[in-house]
């Protein structure tokens, strides 16, 4: 799969859910994973420009804080809620290459107690099961995105991540199934507690795997569906823009992708205008011949 799929992939997966974790965030170990920029900033030796030395030793003491009350008063949620964001706050400060499998095993123990203690808030499971992957264990992180999916089928954030583990491990026909399940059932679901599954949502995640797959046409198909559904949401009709775009057919897609920002939010509408932007080629230099190589009239 190419990159500017995978980017593409990722730009619509990234567009279905925009609720924000409360209170805790993966970001600063994926930054310190991924980031190549980090470890230069970090092995700076000018110390008048360094206030990060002040800023590691007061999580440190933190985190030693926060282990004190833990000892005391295992269950603490505040104390355990604490110990996660400094300890994440403390992988943000490492480079690339310094961030171990042990470093973020300090953050799925506390945050495994939290998930224990609040099986309702599927933040906490989500949080645990994008760590254990990050240290390669995919077991782990597949029965936390289960554990969450037993009791909130259509937890969308649950979703996305197991959607996302299958695809890495090249198991996109598990992905599609899953999907198409949570489709199917999710007329049940709504009646039961109405709005627990946002079936648009979860067909534009289909549709995503099906274009992962390059099956454009049932990708294409699936997005339509969503469309009909919901006229007024502007995620399928961006996913199909972005699709077409993705095909080299500008033309289909530049209307599409005017509907998707008038139907956005304001917050969404500058991406969305990112992401229809046509980049501009570069044109070839031709090289000039040097006198050697000049021929002779």
């Amino acid at each position: 799969m190419s990159q500017p799929r995978n980017r593409w992939i990722v730009q619509v997966v990234l567009v279905i859910a925009v609720v924000a974790f409360v209170g805790v965030s993966l970001l600063p170990i994926i930054g310190a994973l991924n980031d190549p920029q980090q470890s230069g900033q970090n092995t700076t030796s000018n110390p008048t420009s360094s206030p990060s030395s002040d800023q590691k030793s007061q999580l440190a003491d933190a985190v030693r804080g926060y282990e004190l009350v833990l000892q005391k008063e295992p269950e603490n949620q505040t104390a355990l809620k604490g110990l996660v964001e400094a300890r994440l706050q403390l992988l943000s400060q490492k480079g690339r290459g310094e961030v171990k499998p042990a470093d973020i095993q300090a953050v799925i123990d506390p945050l495994e107690k939290l998930a224990k203690l609040n099986p309702q808030q599927s933040e906490y499971g989500v949080l645990l099961a994008q760590a254990k992957q990050q240290i390669g264990d995919k077991e782990g992180a597949a029965q936390s995105y289960r554990s969450i999916l037993a009791t909130k089928p259509g937890d969308l954030k649950a979703l996305q991540g197991m959607v996302n583990l299958q695809i890495s491990e090249k198991r996109p026909e598990a992905a599609i199934g899953l999907l198409q399940e949570t489709l199917s059932n999710a007329t049940q679901a709504n009646t039961i507690q109405p709005g627990s599954v946002d079936v648009v949502a979860v067909q534009v995640l289909l549709g995503s795997v099906y274009a992962f797959q390059k099956n454009e046409p049932q990708a294409i198909s699936v997005y339509d569906q969503a469309i009909k559904k919901d006229p007024k949401d502007f995620r399928p009709v961006l996913a199909k823009a972005m699709l077409l775009k993705d095909q080299g057919k500008v033309d289909e897609a530049k209307p599409l992708f005017e509907d998707a920002t008038a139907l956005a939010p304001a917050q969404y509408k500058d991406e969305i205008n990112k992401a229809a932007a046509i980049p501009t080629p570069t044109p070839a230099v031709s090289p000039t011949p040097s006198p050697e190589t000049t021929p002779s009239p």
